[in-house]
């Protein structure tokens, strides 16, 4: 596509770009007579719509799709879906002969809403949107094919094909969600949760560590709810235990977001005695505020919050945490803002993803008394400067430690506990590498690679 290109919203209403998954022409074996007849595929939201663009690149090109664009959208904000609605708008301008396909959650979640759209040509569901044929199309394919996401038991395919960029492979072990928080339209989007057996999981991690993979990242909805569904109910932490004991060879273990009301002890553990598992956790906060989190629906409290970040930091002093939060949730006081805003310094979160409360349609939230926009984003504004000063500690203590990183660019790493390093050396992506810090920038560490080349 050219022109400016659309920008993408994460799940913290910052904007995000994710990387645009073209089919070529070595990928499909049909040689494109021009740029606009390749597929491009733009992502809005979470991280794992981006890692599950892989797997409908992947599907397009099997099904030989050609001169087309495909949206995977969100649905977890207004402002997502508008900015989705934006960008097919201008596709069509710029690429009046392609077609244009939308998927994802807000696809999922109001097909309606885009199949009233002149500019789109298919609208395919979550359910479906990595599936063999879903882009096998012909003047007789239905229009809109979305269906009931609530219905679907299996797990895709794509949860257990691992999704990779240079630096790491990424492994969705489980999808959708059994929680109704009162503010999330997710499990509408997503249905309910279904997990990938364990000794998929195990196989995949192997061959992936087998390619020259040096981290792993375990991805999902819900990650801690994997297992629920399973014979024997296993939990997470048995999984990562699984993992780590029978892939030796695995250098790394990540775990992405998880819920703080669902670590198991087995989990806790695993932290406590193996330094191949990360020491990293993002929790799914929300909320400082008691009441809140009630009206959320959220199952912890501001303590059990507390209680957790003390209790693992207590068996691995060297974890950093980072943590979702919403800002202007109906009903939000200042001072149930001003409890959000202390949660930050007393959890000592390194890192913060912010975004502005947006109602939701089918949501109890919508229904409750709204604030003022304005003031939802004043407040998420002051929220965001309080997760710029917890980053700027937890960066000025990094100055003279040597840490080991996945190398993600030139000049480019990701440290074991998430900091973004900015590093001197020839280092490749992918490569482990040894780098020595002597400052930062207020976003990233600076420092120079030990083990050059």
């Amino acid at each position: 596509m050219g022109g400016k290109r659309p920008r993408h919203h994460d799940r913290t209403g910052r904007g995000r770009v994710f990387r645009r998954a073209f089919v070529s022409a070595d990928q499909t074996g049909i040689r494109p007579a021009s740029p606009a007849a390749s597929v491009d595929v733009v992502t809005f939201g979470c991280r794992l719509n981006a890692y599950e663009s892989e797997a409908i690149r992947k599907a397009a090109a099997d099904d030989g799709l050609s001169n087309a664009v495909i949206f995977n959208t969100c649905a977890v904000t207004g402002e997502a879906v508008r900015q989705a609605r934006q960008a097919i708008r201008r596709a069509r301008k710029e690429n009046p002969g392609a077609r244009l396909i939308v998927t994802g959650c807000a696809a999922q979640t109001d097909p309606d809403m885009f199949a009233n759209m002149a500019e789109v040509d298919f609208v395919i569901g979550n359910g479906d949107k990595a599936k063999a044929g879903s882009y096998a199309l012909t003047p007789d394919t239905t229009r809109v094919r979305v269906n009931d996401i609530f219905s679907v038991q299996e797990t895709a395919g794509h949860l257990i094909d691992g999704l990779k960029d240079r630096a790491r492979a990424f492994v969705e072990v489980q999808n959708g969600c059994d929680h109704r928080c009162t503010f999330c339209i997710i499990p509408y989007g997503r249905g309910n949760s279904r997990s990938a057996a364990a000794g998929d999981i195990v196989a995949q991690t192997q061959r992936l560590v087998a390619e020259g993979y040096n981290e792993i990242v375990l991805t999902g909805v819900d990650l801690t709810s994997w297992g629920n569904d399973l014979p024997g109910t296993p939990q997470l932490g048995h999984l990562v235990v699984r993992i780590l004991r029978n892939v030796p060879e695995l250098k790394r273990l990540r775990l992405s977001s998880i819920d703080a009301a669902e670590i198991d002890d087995t989990l806790l553990r695993a932290f406590a005695e193996e330094e191949r598992l990360a020491p990293y956790l993002h929790l799914s906060l929300q909320h400082g505020d008691d009441l809140i989190l009630k009206r959320m629906k959220r199952r912890h409290l501001r303590a059990d919050s507390i209680r957790l970040v003390e209790s693992v930091r207590r068996i691995r002093p060297d974890i950093a945490f980072g943590a979702d939060m919403i800002a202007g949730f109906p009903t939000e006081t200042e001072d149930h803002f001003d409890n959000a805003l202390k949660l930050v310094d007393e959890c000592d979160l390194s890192f913060l993803h912010v975004f502005p409360y947006s109602p939701r349609p089918q949501t109890p939230a919508a229904k409750m008394p709204q604030l003022p926009r304005p003031l939802i984003k004043a407040r998420a504004e002051r929220l965001r400067a309080k997760g710029q000063e917890a980053l700027v500690r937890h960066l000025d203590r990094q100055a003279g430690r040597t840490l080991s990183c996945i190398v993600e660019k030139p000049g480019f790493a990701r440290a074991a506990d998430f900091t973004e390093v900015v590093f001197e050396g020839h280092c490749v992506p992918g490569q482990l590498a040894d780098i020595t810090i002597h400052g930062h920038d207020g976003k990233h560490v600076l420092g120079t690679a030990a083990n050059k080349g």
